[in-house]
């Protein structure tokens, strides 16, 4: 399988500490791949890293064939990476409509990304909430906005942060549909996720850093059949 998305020995220090400390895989096109550890592990930092929101000390990422290291989020966004937040990030005032239809107005005239916007509001399945305020939203439909404003922008990959925290697994359900239902569409996602069920049924490979550095690297049954990051990460909860 193409990778789409290849990171190699990316690092990156904040003063004393290092973050993200010479990491280096592949992202094939069309999968599901998973990011996970412990709290502090550089998993955000990672991300922020590959999508432009803060610049490494070294290192690269190259996305399907032509380097962005360095690139700024709107230019990295251009090339078909999009990213998502923890916590819905939207101008104050938007309603979900406007949020989204900003999000496509990176490809988009006004005119197209307000008819995108609400193509993609359908599909995922918040059209009855278009003039709703994001603050009014259930958990649940957040994070379903968060992926709409990703899939506006038109993305051939998706890096997504913890979008099922905070959420049951009886919630994740609907969003875990349309992740899979994106990623049959022609969308490459990548996850950092500590809900390790989730973690579990939807990844096709998962990849494990700690302190910073990767771990360990393989399928779900490799991961779980690996001894030392189910005693260093997941003890009991493996089983679960």
């Amino acid at each position: 399988m193409t990778a789409i998305l290849e990171i190699r020995e990316l690092s990156k220090s904040f003063g004393g500490l290092t973050a993200v400390d010479r990491v280096s895989f592949d992202v094939r096109e069309g999968e599901i791949l998973a990011v996970i550890g412990p709290n502090g592990a550089g998993k955000t930092t990672l991300f922020s890293l590959v999508s432009g929101f803060i610049t490494p000390d070294s290192g690269s990422v190259v996305l399907e064939g032509a380097p962005i290291t360095g690139l700024k989020p709107p230019a990295v966004a251009r090339r078909g990476l999009a990213r998502s937040f923890q916590i819905v990030q939207v101008f104050a005032g938007m309603s979900v409509l406007d949020a989204v239809t900003a999000a496509a107005l990176l490809r988009l005239p006004l005119n197209e990304a307000i008819a995108r916007a609400r193509d993609v509001l359908d599909d995922i399945g918040l059209a009855s909430r278009a003039d709703a305020i994001p603050d009014s939203l259930s958990m649940q439909d957040r994070k379903l906005l968060e992926i709409a404003k990703c899939i506006a922008t038109g993305p051939r990959i998706i890096l997504l942060d913890e979008v099922m925290s905070g959420l049951t697994l009886a919630e994740a359900q609907v969003p875990l549909a349309a992740i899979r239902r994106l990623r049959d569409g022609g969308i490459t996602f990548v996850m950092v996720e500590h809900v390790m069920p989730v973690v579990m049924s939807l990844a096709d490979r998962i990849v494990v850093l700690n302190f910073g550095q990767k771990v360990a690297e393989g399928t779900p049954e490799e991961i779980v059949a690996n001894q030392a990051v189910r005693d260093a990460y997941f003890g009991e909860d493996m089983d679960a």
